[in-house]
Parts: structure tokens; C-alpha cells; sequence
């Protein structure tokens, strides 16, 4: 009997922002409009963690880090953990035990004990961010390079001055590799490996999933001449947050804009933006050409698509860059973009439901017909919203966990369609009103601040009350308990390690039994 299961085409990239596959965003990416148009954009899809590694995690196992046990890069050595928890299955497992035919090619970073062939795939000679350790040699060329620099060497265009570290532009350009302008480019590697792969896939007989990663638009942005000078600086605008002082938010987040990238002017930020920019239609135009590759193997109508990415960049929003400690949108709002002609009800709309990473294994085991491992998993099949009918309980919340990066940070997010709570353990917490602040230029909950449109009078208590920090006006201090709430319930359902009580380190305005007092219940 035919096995009629769809095929599946992943194309992950890596650091890539929701809003620049948006058909109203300047930014031209035509092959992604191409699954668009025929498919479904889903304008709320975010990541648990705007990192690398726990981001493939969640999305290779359906758990947010808490649970899978990948919290930071897996391949230094602050890693917090090695790789996956021990019992803890990846969707692929299910997947080739059940006839599916696995190929996979580019960036991994989701172990430093297994790789993708631990885990079903079959490996493609391209494997980046392998589980070895490369700390040794990498700190060595960090010490070689540091000794070569010139200190009085001026800075140059998109350069971030780094006394004692080596210094390092955010963006820049390459010559043309050819008439496409990346023929010799590391991504296009990549990407050709899986072009040549999918005619074995396609005479092999089974259904197949075929995982293609590249490494851009990961900073820096440096992009051959062609793409470079794609878009005008001129005609680009700074982002609706740029000129955020941060002055209410995190010291860190202060530090980080301060120290680093305060040092480029407008221009430079806008030059930065359109050599991101050029980055994204790059990898468009290899995607294109994966796409076409697909057509000519008679296997599109029945191949589900998929284009996304780990995590975002800031790319100026609120003066920053990269990704980590900020917990504001341009990192974790990421791009998902599906194609699947016989599965897609309504084809070429919008789904704004709120989705994320940890859904899609969930959705790869019913695709596939397999049982998911556990059932209880905080992900959701989003087949139903490729359907065109969103349940009557799908997720009103969304959920953040970030245990820092190579410098270590306890953060829980949770947010809503009006409001968003961030508790930083390491500094003041943040409230956003994102009716009327949506670029979140506006922190509710720190203090000394300047609310938009809110009674900030807090109430009058007697000496020795208890007064939660900062004390805030009788309406704002209603929501922060009520998403205080909805963190605790959801930290307990997923196992989070946010529970000690102990003085040092119990900090947040409300503890755990607020989540619960509803309920009668403890957690």
C-alpha cells in the first residue's frame, strides 16, 4: 500500500526577525511570498528562548528548556548542560521508525554530545555546530587576534571597538562570488547539498523530511557587494524605538546599548539595517532556488513547506543588536511562514493565534501519525489553524524562559495580546501596556518612571506593611498579579526551577501561591 503521508521541507535560518517576511515590510524576500501567497502566515510565532540552541531544542522536542534541559550554548564552556535531559525524544526518532526518510543538512546546535544521526537523521556533509567542543581553539584565535590588533587603529563603519577583545564590525560586504553573488558563500552550500538531495528523496519511495539550515542572517551582517547594496540607507527609518534611553529598563539592557553599540551614529545604523536587510533577500533567493528544485521533483503539492527561524536580532530596536537578556519583541517574534496545498484551508491569510516552537514536533507527530512521547507537553499541533478553524481553548499567553546566555540571567516572560511581564531576578521587573505601547518604549514597573496614559498613584500603606518593589498604582499592581499568576501556573505545569524561597533568591513581587490562590491549591 502507498504510504500518502506528506512530505516535509524545513528551511530554518538563523537570527532572522518576523516582520522581515512580512508582505508590507520593505525587505523583498518573493520566494517566501511564494509559500505566503499559497499558504499561511503565522504573524504570532515566537520562540521559548531567543538563543540558538535551547530554540532548536524546543522545536526538535515540543519541551521549553525547563523540560528538554538545553538552556545556552551547549558548546562552550559555561554551558549550563551538555545537551538534551536523558529520556527526552526528538520528533525525527519517531519519525524515521515509522518510514519516514530523514535527511538533514546545516546548522544543528541542538546537542554537544549528539548529532542530528544520534537522533534519526540521516547527515548531509554539511553539519554545523557539531557536538565537539571547540572552546580550546576558539579562545587560542581569540588571544592570536587580540595580540594583532592596533589599539590607536580608528574605528572603522560598523565597527564595535573592543579594548582587549578583538574588535568586530555588525556588518560589512564581501565581493560577488558570481552572477548569483553567493555562489562561494558558506549558506550556499548548504543549500545546494539539499537541492542535490531531493531527487533521491523524491524516487525513494517513502515520505521524506528534508531539514536545510543555514547560518545567516546571523550577525555579522556581511553579504556579498550585490546584496549589500540592495537598499539605500537614505530610505531607510530607524526603528519606532530607537531612540529609547532605556533609562527604565535593566541596567544590563543600559550597559549592553551603552558600552557597544552607542558607537555607530544613525547612519551606521541604518547602513547596518539594509546590509541585514540584503542578508534576508539572500537567503531568499537560495530558498527560491530550493523551492524550484522541489517543483522539479513532482513532489510540491504534497510536500508541506516550512520557512522559520531560531530566533531574531534586535537590528536597532531600542538601540541594540543580536539577541539575549532583552526580552523585547524584534528577538523573540520569529517567522513562520507554511505551504501544503492538499492541508491548507483559506490559503494566502494571516493567522495572528499565538504559536511557538514547541508546537511544531507536536504537529510533525500527527502529521506523521505517531504518538507524541508525553502527554503532557506544553506545544500544541497548529494543524487545526492550517485548517482555518482555531480551537475554542487555543493559548490566550505566551510564555519566555531564559536562564542568560554565557553570562547567566534568571527571566520569565509571559504576555498577552494587552500586556506583557518580564521578571528579571537580576534588576527591576517590566510591565508593557501593549494596547498602548506596542514597541514597549514604556516600562509600567520600574521605578521612577513616566507612565503612558495610567493612575501611577500607589497606594497608601501603613508603616511595616509589606509593599511590594516598586509599589505601583492599585490598577497596574492588579495586572502584575494577575500575570504573576499565569507565570507560576505555567512554571509549575513545566517543571521550571523558579521555586526556591529561600530570601536571595525568592524576588519576585508576588510568590508561587499567587498563581494557585484561586484554585485553593499549592503549588
Amino acid at each position: 500500500m502507498a504510504d500518502d503521508r506528506p512530505n516535509v521541507l524545513i528551511f530554518m535560518t538563523d537570527q532572522q526577525r518576523a516582520d522581515v517576511i512580512h508582505p508590507d515590510h520593505p525587505c523583498r524576500t518573493p520566494n517566501v511570498q511564494r509559500i505566503i501567497d499559497d499558504g499561511v502566515l503565522f504573524t504570532g510565532h515566537h520562540t521559548q528562548t531567543a538563543h540558538c540552541c535551547p530554540s532548536r531544542a524546543s522545536f526538535m522536542t515540543g519541551h521549553y528548556p525547563s523540560q528538554h534541559g538545553v538552556w545556552n550554548n551547549i558548546l562552550t564552556n559555561t554551558r549550563l548542560s551538555e545537551g538534551l535531559k536523558p529520556g527526552v525524544r526528538c520528533f525525527s526518532e519517531d519519525l524515521v521508525e515509522s518510514g519516514y526518510d530523514l535527511a538533514y543538512t546545516g546548522k544543528w546546535h541542538v546537542s554537544g554530545v549528539e548529532n542530528p544521526a544520534d537522533r534519526g537523521w540521516r547527515e548531509l556533509p554539511t553539519i554545523t555546530a557539531r557536538a565537539v567542543d571547540q572552546h580550546e581553539m576558539r579562545l587560542q584565535r581569540m588571544i592570536e587576534g587580540v595580540a594583532q590588533e592596533d589599539p590607536e587603529r580608528p574605528r572603522g563603519p560598523g565597527e564595535i571597538l573592543r579594548p582587549g577583545w578583538m574588535n568586530r564590525r555588525i556588518y560589512g560586504s564581501r565581493p560577488d562570488g558570481g552572477p548569483k553573488g553567493y555562489e562561494n558563500h558558506h549558506d550556499y552550500r548548504v543549500v545546494r547539498e539539499a537541492i542535490d538531495e531531493l531527487p533521491r528523496l523524491a524516487q525513494g519511495g517513502a515520505p521524506w523530511m528534508l531539514y536545510c539550515g543555514p547560518v545567516g542572517p546571523h550577525d555579522p551582517f556581511v553579504v556579498p557587494e550585490r546584496f549589500a547594496t540592495m537598499y539605500d540607507p537614505d530610505e531607510i527609518e530607524l526603528p519606532e524605538s530607537f531612540r529609547d534611553t532605556l533609562e527604565d529598563k535593566p541596567r544590563i539592557y543600559q550597559r549592553m546599548r551603552h558600552q557597544y553599540w552607542g558607537q555607530m551614529s544613525e547612519r551606521e545604523v541604518r547602513e547596518s539595517i539594509a546590509h541585514y536587510w540584503g542578508y534576508c533577500t539572500m537567503l531568499d533567493a537560495m530558498f527560491g532556488e530550493l523551492l524550484d528544485a522541489l517543483e522539479a521533483t513532482g513532489e510540491i503539492d504534497n510536500t508541506i513547506v516550512i520557512f522559520t527561524s531560531d530566533h531574531g536580532d534586535y537590528c536597532g530596536d531600542h538601540g541594540l543588536y543580536c539577541k539575549g537578556v532583552p526580552a523585547f519583541r524584534g528577538a523573540y517574534n520569529v517567522p513562520l511562514a507554511i505551504r501544503w496545498p492538499e492541508g491548507i484551508g483559506d490559503p494566502g491569510r494571516e493567522c495572528e493565534a499565538f504559536t511557538t516552537h514547541a508546537d511544531m514536533a507536536l504537529s510533525f507527530w500527527e502529521l506523521a501519525g505517531c504518538a507524541p512521547p508525553d502527554s503532557d507537553m506544553p506545544g500544541r499541533s497548529i494543524v487545526p489553524l492550517l485548517e482555518g478553524s482555531t480551537p475554542a481553548d487555543w493559548r490566550d499567553e505566551m510564555h519566555l524562559q531564559f536562564n542568560g546566555v554565557e553570562v547567566y540571567y534568571t527571566q520569565r516572560t509571559v504576555f498577552t495580546k494587552d500586556w506583557k511581564y518580564v521578571y528579571n531576578a537580576f534588576d527591576f521587573d517590566e510591565l508593557y501596556d501593549l494596547r498602548r505601547d506596542p514597541h514597549e518604549m514604556h516600562n509600567l514597573a520600574a521605578p521612577c518612571r513616566n507612565p503612558i496614559g495610567h493612575d501611577n498613584v500607589p497606594e497608601r500603606r501603613s508603616p511595616g506593611e509589606f509593599q511590594p518593589w516598586p509599589e505601583l498604582s492599585p490598577e497596574l499592581n492588579a495586572v502584575r498579579r494577575e500575570m504573576l499568576g499565569r507565570m507560576w501556573r505555567f512554571a509549575a505545569e513545566r517543571d521550571d526551577t523558579t521555586f526556591n524561597p529561600y530570601f536571595t533568591v525568592a524576588l519576585t513581587p508576588y510568590g508561587p501561591v499567587e498563581g494557585f490562590a484561586d484554585q485553593g491549591v499549592s503549588p
